[in-house]
């Protein structure tokens, strides 16, 4: 028999097994339809599984010419699979499912800690349906590695403020450093809330926490740091170049690309998402068509109930200490939840709409607090009449996201409204002064709950469902259904006319091509894979192409390095020309393909990688197979 701990109710621990199931199938299930996803990583993964330098840099192919455009923690944990699985997806995908999993029971233990297990299997089963948490725990991009590193790093806060020892605050630090190796200066946003919370509630004078908090800084900067050094102090001929900077510095893509430049629009590199039809920037963008359906299920709740929840913890608490923590979690999590909510609505460089995943936790942590503190104060009618609101408002707001793809089951829009609305009532009808005998009086708000449960909750969760369902791979990604307006990967869940986009590729004007095909990954013909692989053993690279998307393709369907020329979208400064030729006099690289789709991200602008491009196509001699352009370079 499962057994929770002393005080638990006798539910709690088979409600948590059963939490953890359902987000071990939401983010496992079919993990093998969407193939190698986003095949950039996959590459790199598959690069670390062949060359410890490789895994170490983050190397995108085991040649080690360049690095991916960003820390390399969470290629460490798919490269070890891969190297104890083999190459396939589901040792590449399923890191990413545990992670999510994982993600969700240190929810559950942050959130049970102080609010008991009603409220903590609440935010479990939030943040488990959140659409967008659904499509990155089932995704190979650095994202599930990062919030589970961030929560783990909100877990040791709480245990912080609870008795102020500062080995939690440098597990907070670590944590934090560790986010930094995974996905850079995204990690940085929850700090504001993680120092603010223990300056104002740990049970220390304050001279102390200030030293404290600083000790947890060291901590993060050292868990950070020491790759960072190493680095910096290997010389740049012993180690891949640092994609996605300019002057081959991981500081300057700290900083730049990966850093300030997301914040200023003066990205070098990278998808430029309002010439992919993206809306920008704007306090609606949490709420707009392409994003609101990831994450904005609960978030107006989530808004109103850290106001409510902290206002009144004072009248819901049991004893003073238990109203001064639950206040703290309040300042945390709304604390994350505000600075990276307007941080992700008002930067100007490159959004997607997956971005939103770094919400998720704090917006379950919120929903599942608030609506406990506002449940013990049930029986008071202002407690009562503001949770009504809020499942009325949520169920309201549910209805307005489902509308958006009207075509997506449209009878839920009004089971969500109708059932949302009843239990509003129900909420708010139980709060008066009682008529009817003790037993009818518990179960009409425990029907009410439970009707509430299923309005709020139906959307994303249907939502979550069909991203199950549908598989999706391509750098560009999103949760739900189809939607009016922009496309993402295969499976995505946005769509619509793209435009077309005229695309020299090697020097020959290829027509216009349509943006949603190109954004597709594409596995290579048997044919084309059959020439790369013919001698491959004599040469460093199998292939070079401007680009990544194409190089990750080829590289993955021989298990042979090959060259992105000029790094992920084929911007950055490496190879020069010169260094291009040197390497083809040397016999290192056998082929060259065109790809027409790095022209559209590197644009017009001249580059290394256009010149690159042209002086193959002027001094060597042409094949095309299945549509592919290959040039010969050992001819």
């Amino acid at each position: 028999m499962l057994r929770g701990r002393e005080g638990d109710p006798i539910w709690a621990r088979p409600a948590l097994a059963i939490l953890l199931v359902v987000a071990a199938l939401l983010y496992g299930w079919g993990l093998g339809a969407s193939g190698w996803a986003n095949s950039f990583y996959s590459a790199a993964a598959q690069a670390g599984s062949t060359s410890w330098k490789a895994w170490f840099f983050g190397s995108f192919d085991a040649a080690n010419f360049i690095t991916v455009d960003k820390t390399p923690g969470a290629l460490w944990v798919a490269g070890l699979s891969v190297r104890l699985f083999g190459l396939n997806p589901w040792s590449i995908l399923v890191p990413q499912a545990l992670e999510g999993v994982a993600t969700v029971a240190l929810l559950y233990a942050v959130v049970r800690r102080w609010f008991g297990p009603g409220a903590a299997l609440l935010s479990g089963a939030v943040l488990a349906t959140t659409p967008v948490a659904t499509l990155m725990f089932r995704y190979n991009n650095p994202d599930a590695l990062l919030m589970l590193a961030l929560v783990a790093g909100a877990y040791a806060i709480v245990r912080a403020v609870e008795d102020a020892r500062s080995g939690w605050l440098v597990l907070a630090g670590a944590c934090v450093g560790f986010g930094f190796l995974t996905k850079m200066l995204q990690a940085l946003l929850v700090l504001p809330a993680f120092a603010l919370t223990y300056l104002m509630f740990a049970p220390t004078p304050v001279g102390r926490r200030v030293r404290q908090l600083l000790l947890g800084g060291a901590a993060m900067v050292a868990s950070a740091g020491w790759w960072v050094a190493i680095v910096e102090l290997t010389p740049a001929r012993l180690r891949p170049y640092v994609g996605g900077s300019t002057d081959d510095n991981v500081l300057q893509l700290a900083l730049g690309y990966n850093g300030f430049g997301r914040l200023t629009g003066n990205e070098i590199a990278g998808f430029d998402g309002r010439r992919l039809g993206f809306d920008g920037p704007g306090w609606g963008r949490m709420f707009d068509a392409t994003t609101g359906g990831q994450i904005a299920w609960l978030l107006p709740a989530a808004l109103v109930l850290c106001v409510a929840g902290f206002v009144l913890a004072g009248r819901s608490a049991a004893a003073p200490t238990q109203a001064g923590r639950w206040r703290a979690a309040y300042v945390l999590w709304s604390g994350w939840l505000v600075v990276t909510a307007l941080v992700l609505s008002l930067m100007h460089g490159i959004f997607h709409p997956y971005y939103t995943l770094a919400l998720a936790p704090a917006v379950a942590a919120l929903a599942g607090m608030g609506v406990h503190t506002l449940w013990r104060l049930r029986c008071d009618r202002a407690g009562s009449r503001l949770l009504a609101a809020v499942v009325a408002g949520t169920a309201a707001w549910s209805w307005v996201l489902l509308d958006r793809s009207a075509a997506f089951q449209p009878w839920l829009r009004a089971v969500v409204v109708v059932t949302g609305l009843l239990a509003a009532a129900a909420l708010a009808w139980s709060a008066r002064p009682a008529r009817h005998d003790r037993r009818s009086t518990a179960v009409l708000p425990a029907l009410a709950a439970a009707a509430a449960l299923v309005a709020v909750l139906a959307g994303p969760a249907a939502y979550s469902l069909q991203t199950v369902a549908a598989p999706r791979s391509g750098p560009l990604v999103s949760a739900g259904p189809v939607m009016p307006g922009i496309r993402g990967g295969r499976g995505g869940g946005i769509d619509g006319p793209w435009p077309d986009v005229g695309i020299r590729g090697g020097g020959r004007t290829t027509g216009a091509i349509s943006m949603a095909r190109l954004l597709a990954d594409r596995a290579p013909d048997p044919r084309v894979r059959a020439l790369l692989t013919r001698d491959a053993g004599a040469y460093t690279w199998v292939v070079a192409t401007i680009g990544s998307r194409g190089a990750a393709t080829y590289q993955l369907a021989t298990g042979r390095p090959a060259m992105a020329v000029g790094g992920f979208s084929g911007t950055d400064p490496t190879p020069t020309l010169a260094q291009f030729q040197r390497d083809v006099a040397a016999k290192r690289i056998h082929y060259f393909i065109a790809d027409p789709f790095a022209r559209v991200l590197a644009g017009t602008r001249p580059s290394d990688s256009a010149r690159i491009a042209d002086w193959v196509q002027h001094n060597y001699p042409a094949t095309t197979t299945d549509g592919v352009t290959i040039y010969d370079l050992s001819r």
